[in-house]
């Protein structure tokens, strides 16, 4: 039972210790169409975010990398994914009506990379990006996630590290 505790604690103290430039944990997120999302939903926040939302869907156009004019899955999570890594990297920046989700599981594929979060800094430690209001995007987007990334996972891991020490000693 001990050896198990040791590996929980090995993944724990890694994924304490990859931090991203502003101190917080490091954790790669990508913002992709919901799987269970309507193709006219999608359709709709696929030409807002390429559109009035400013993402660069130059890649998922005739040509490029990431084009798939049979799967419009693919193709708006590029678009949301690039919105939402310009806008913030909020929760709210990664809605568009309820049609898109974060992940963790990186959905590039062949020679269509899609960046992550943790490629979004702008070398003094803050994130870049800009925010714009209107559409089927979020209409009020707050830093409140990027904050709250830089003590939820370490005041996690620590609980649970003390938490599972004391089940430790008491063996």
């Amino acid at each position: 039972m001990e050896k198990r505790f040791v590996g929980f604690f090995s993944l724990l103290l890694s994924l304490a210790s990859a931090s991203v430039p502003n101190g917080g944990v490091g954790v790669e997120l990508w913002c992709v169409a919901k799987n269970n999302a309507e193709d006219a939903a999608l359709k709709t926040a696929l030409d807002w975010a390429c559109g009035a939302g400013g993402a660069d869907c130059s890649p998922i156009q005739q040509s490029g990398p990431c084009y798939d004019p049979n799967d419009v899955q693919v193709t708006a999570s590029f678009a949301f994914n690039d919105y939402y890594l310009k806008h913030g990297l909020t929760d709210d920046s990664c809605s568009f009506d309820n049609t898109a989700a974060l992940t963790s599981l990186n959905p590039s594929h062949d020679k269509c990379k899609f960046p992550s979060s943790l490629s979004v800094s702008n070398g003094n430690g803050n994130f870049s990006g800009s925010i714009q209001d209107g559409g089927v995007g979020p209409s009020i987007i707050s830093g409140c996630t990027q904050i709250s990334w830089l003590w939820f996972w370490p005041l996690i891991t620590g609980h649970v590290f003390v938490v599972l020490s004391r089940i430790i000693s008491e063996r």
